[in-house]
């Protein structure tokens, strides 16, 4: 039976300025580096940055997408410290929660969202979306 999500791993083009990204701007651990590769860590994540020098920084037209937990005191700080480093952002908020949409240096779509999957249920079942069916509790 599966326990939960183990790692994530994202091709980068450039490891020395996603490590700066993640590590320095996003505040994650920086926990080792190697000439080709990199771990970061918050609690519960464990993110590899894998250097791919096919990676090409352009986002996918599809919604795919990484989220970040945020508390909800922290976020405007790191909003106003993202937009400061003009980083791009790739969409609107159009759900529950506070949320901000905004690419990595090699175009992988990234959210930092304040909220759960209970907090979502719960506002889900005030306005469901079209056709949704709840299966566990009310």
């Amino acid at each position: 039976m599966l326990s939960g999500l183990n790692h994530l791993t994202l091709a980068v083009a450039d490891l020395d300025r996603s490590v700066v990204f993640y590590g320095e701007l996003l505040q994650l651990r920086l926990e080792a580096k190697w000439n080709n590769g990199a771990y970061l860590s918050l609690p519960g994540l464990w993110l590899c940055l894998s250097y791919d020098p096919l990676r090409r920084p352009e986002p996918a037209a599809d919604y795919t997408h990484y989220a970040f937990s945020i508390n909800a005191e922290h976020f405007p700080v790191l909003v106003t410290r993202l937009n400061a480093a003009q980083v791009s952002s790739w969409r609107d908020n159009r759900s529950e929660g506070d949320s901000f949409y905004f690419l990595d240096p090699d175009g992988h779509k990234l959210e930092v969202h304040v909220g759960d999957l209970a907090s979502r249920l719960q506002a889900c079942r005030q306005a469901p979306y079209a056709g949704m069916v709840f299966f566990t509790g009310s």
